[in-house]
């Protein structure tokens, strides 16, 4: 696994885009402070930049340094969830311009899967993650079902955790508002 993880660091710190395995789907990432890297995954996606894309974190002290004002309720749902929780939360800071959504806000997901984590420990950044299809195609739940199209257009694989068969499933997402309020957005 650590010889994964500095191949997948050493490719992102050069630009690159990775496919990896995380707590939830296998993702496609770069370093979500690169704006060419950022873009790189857009065009991949055939997305557009104006759907934004979540980040991973390893630690939830490390938010404060990603978004202007953490509210009192993320630090709630981020001890008390028991599955895979993205929050989107205002004020992103100190990530590409073309990551956060035309509102200021960034979608963090802190991630507790081993590799995942220990991959966002030792790159020291952010990190892309999105999931490894086409917009607008399925999302693929296990590594033999990600589309060869994705496969050749990152520019590293992991190799961790591709024989997996166990169909994965995405997040949970809610978007935090003022004063508290929670928007679930995805179960």
């Amino acid at each position: 696994m650590q010889e994964e993880i500095k191949k997948a660091c050493e490719i992102m710190k050069n630009g690159g885009i990775i496919l990896y395995p995380t707590d939830t789907i296998w993702g496609i990432g770069c370093d979500a402070t690169n704006e060419e890297a950022v873009q790189h995954v857009y065009e991949l996606k055939q997305r557009s930049d104006s759907k934004s894309m979540l980040i991973l974190l390893d630690n939830p002290a490390k938010l404060q340094t990603y978004v202007q004002d953490v509210p009192d309720i993320a630090w709630d749902l981020i001890e008390l969830t028991d599955k895979p929780l993205t929050i989107i939360y205002d004020g992103a800071k100190n990530l590409a311009s073309n990551l956060v959504a035309a509102d200021g806000s960034i979608g963090i997901r802190i991630t507790a899967e081993t590799f995942s984590k220990e991959l966002c420990r030792q790159y020291r950044k952010p990190i892309v993650s999105t999931s490894a299809n086409v917009s607008g195609e399925p999302t693929p739940d296990y590594f033999s079902r990600i589309a060869e199209e994705i496969k050749n257009g990152v520019d590293y694989i992991v190799n961790y955790r591709q024989k997996e068969t166990t169909p994965a499933k995405p997040s949970g997402i809610v978007k935090l508002g003022k004063e508290g309020t929670i928007h679930i957005i995805r179960k």
